[in-house]
């Protein structure tokens, strides 16, 4: 995402990441990377969170999941992928 970001700018990309399963890790409060995170929030990318997962999480553990308070929280992160795809968004994948 940043270098996306350093590539167009920020004013000419909508960049948002969705993040499910072990991809939630990214969100946690935390996580060793919150200050980048939280960085690339700034800059104007928004990090989804399955909360589909997280109540998973909590249901299989017994204890509730900490989340970065900055992150947006959608009901399912694959449903969160097609409606941007639909939106015309481009799905890139690590």
């Amino acid at each position: 995402a940043y270098y996306l970001l350093k590539y167009y700018g920020p004013d000419r990309i909508a960049i948002e990441v969705v993040t499910f399963g072990p991809g939630i890790d990214l969100v946690r409060a935390g996580n060793a990377n919150r200050s980048q995170v939280d960085s690339l929030i700034s800059q104007g990318v928004q990090f989804d969170v399955c909360m589909n997962t997280v109540d998973t999480i909590e249901r299989e553990t017994g204890k509730k999941v900490d989340l970065n308070p900055r992150a947006v929280k959608v009901v399912a992160g694959v449903a969160q992928i097609l409606a941007l795809t639909e939106k015309g968004f481009t799905l890139v994948r690590p």
